[in-house]
C-alpha cells in the first residue's frame, strides 16, 4: 500500500506546505524549514519559568548554620512562615558547628533548583575564607546570592555578678587579670569571636575563648556563670537584661539602641570598635536566574512589609532588602573589609 504522506527522519524539522508562486503557475515555491535555534530557546524559557513557579509547589528547605532557639533561628523561622504565607512551602533545618561549613557545604552540594537555601552570615561567606587554611566550599563559586535579609546589632553583655558593671571597669579588670574573662562565642569564624578579638586589642587586654553551638546555651551558660561576657544580640538576652539577670556593658554598633538608650558604644567609651552581624539568602551555584529572581521577589515582598520589619524590630533586627546582584556586591565589599583586617590581627589561615 502507497504512502501519500509525508514521512518524517527522527529530529528532522517538518517544512511548511508548499505554495503556489507569485507567476501564479503550476511551478511550486518550497517555503525554507524555520531554523531550530528560536524554538530550543523558546523551549528552554518556558523551562526556566515552569522551574521558578514549580519552587511554589514544593517544600523549600531553609538551612541555618546554629541550634534552634537562637536568634538567628528565630529569625529564620519567621522568613519561613512568611514565605509559606505567599506561596513558598518553607521548613527551617538546622545544620550547626564548624563556625556555619557544615551547614554551608551542605548546601552548596544541593541539587541548584531553588528548594534548598542557606541562610549566610559575614562568618561564613567572608571570614571563613581567610580565617580558614582550608575549606570544604568556596562562597564566591559555590554559591550564587539571592538576597539580603537583615542585619543584627550586638552588644556586650555580662553574667549579672560579674565583677564590672560597666565597659570601663571590664577593661581595667581584664588587664589586671590577663586570661582570666571566659568570653563565649557561636564559633570561632563568627563576629561574635572576631569582634571580640577586635576589642581585646584596641583595649591591650586578653581574655579566654570559649566557643558554643548557639547563642541559645550561652545564655544559659551566662546565667549559670559558667561563662562571664557574651558578644550577641538582645534578641533573647533583653528580657534578662531588663530582668536584671544579665548586664549590658557595651554596644558595638555605631549608635546606641533603642532599647539600650543608656548603654554606651563601644567608640563612645574610647575604644575603635564597631561590628555587627548581617545575613543573606545563597543558593547552590547553578540555580537559574529565574528561581533566584521569583525568590527575590518574594524576600522582597516580605521584607519591605510594615508588620515584618515592627516584629523584627521587637527582636532587634534591622531588615534589609536588594536585588542579587546587590547582595553579591554587599558580599565581595564586606571581603575587601575584612581580609586585611583579619590578616593584620594575625589570624590568617590560622585554623
Amino acid at each position: 500500500m502507497t504512502d501519500t504522506g509525508t514521512t518524517k527522519m527522527p529530529g528532522a524539522v517538518s517544512a511548511r506546505p508548499a505554495t503556489r508562486n507569485n507567476a501564479g503557475d503550476d511551478r511550486l515555491t518550497e517555503t525554507k524549514p524555520m531554523h531550530p535555534w528560536p524554538r530550543l530557546f523558546r523551549s528552554l524559557c518556558a523551562v526556566a519559568l515552569f522551574a521558578a513557579a514549580s519552587v511554589h509547589a514544593q517544600t523549600t528547605r531553609l538551612v541555618v548554620p546554629l541550634n534552634p532557639g537562637g536568634a538567628t533561628d528565630i529569625y529564620a523561622r519567621q522568613l519561613a512562615e512568611e514565605m509559606t504565607k505567599r506561596g513558598v512551602q518553607t521548613i527551617v533545618e538546622n545544620k550547626p558547628g564548624a563556625s556555619g561549613m557544615i551547614a554551608a557545604d551542605y548546601v552548596a552540594r544541593s541539587r541548584p533548583d531553588g528548594l534548598t537555601l542557606f541562610l549566610g552570615s559575614n562568618s561564613n561567606l567572608v571570614y571563613n575564607v581567610s580565617l580558614y587554611a582550608k575549606m570544604p566550599y568556596d562562597p564566591f563559586k559555590d554559591f550564587v546570592p539571592v538576597s539580603h535579609v537583615g542585619h543584627l546589632p550586638v552588644i556586650l553583655i555580662a553574667r549579672a555578678n560579674a565583677p564590672f558593671r560597666n565597659i570601663a571597669e571590664y577593661v581595667a579588670y581584664a588587664r589586671a587579670n590577663p586570661g582570666k574573662i571566659n568570653r563565649a562565642s557561636v564559633g570561632a569564624g563568627t563576629i561574635t569571636n572576631l569582634g571580640m578579638f577586635m576589642l581585646d586589642r584596641a583595649a591591650g587586654i586578653s581574655t579566654t575563648h570559649v566557643p558554643y553551638n548557639g547563642d541559645a546555651a550561652i545564655i544559659q551558660a551566662l546565667l549559670s556563670d559558667q561563662v562571664d561576657v557574651y558578644m550577641g544580640s538582645t534578641t533573647q538576652a533583653l528580657p534578662l537584661i531588663q530582668s536584671g539577670k544579665l548586664r549590658p556593658l557595651a554596644v558595638f554598633d555605631r549608635s546606641r539602641l533603642q532599647q539600650l538608650p543608656d548603654v554606651p558604644t563601644l567608640k563612645e567609651s574610647g575604644l575603635d570598635v564597631e561590628a555587627l552581624a548581617w545575613f543573606g539568602l545563597v543558593a547552590p551555584a547553578g540555580t537559574p536566574p529565574a528561581i533566584v529572581d521569583r525568590i527575590n521577589q518574594v524576600m522582597t515582598q516580605i521584607l519591605s512589609s510594615e508588620s515584618f520589619v515592627a516584629k523584627s524590630a521587637q527582636l532587634g533586627w534591622a531588615t534589609r532588602t536588594g536585588t542579587p546582584q546587590e547582595f553579591g556586591r554587599f558580599v565581595q565589599g564586606e571581603f575587601d573589609l575584612w581580609s586585611p583586617l583579619i590578616r593584620d590581627l594575625g589570624m590568617a589561615k590560622s585554623m
